[in-house]
């Protein structure tokens, strides 16, 4: 069970990671960028609403990777 857990923070992760560097490179409307929009957007617009941009720099990727691997270390530490 705990590695399906691994697993499938590992993914979201790496979706986030692939979502920030392919919105420097692909326009907003393309379909690539749109997929993975769709995905990402839920989770980072509660960070973005409550964390203030530096220098119009976005870091709600960088505080969504730590939370997921947050949650995840919490979800395999209750893990039986």
């Amino acid at each position: 069970m705990a590695t399906a857990v691994r697993l499938i923070f590992q993914i979201l992760t790496f979706i986030v990671i692939v979502d920030a560097l392919v919105s420097f490179i692909l326009p907003p409307y393309h379909a690539v960028r749109t997929f993975l929009d769709r995905i990402v957007e839920p989770m980072l617009n509660p960070i973005r609403r409550v964390m203030p941009t530096f220098g119009g720099l976005d870091f709600s990727p960088v505080i969504l990777i730590l939370l997921l691997n947050l949650i995840e270390y919490l979800l395999i530490r209750l893990l039986p």
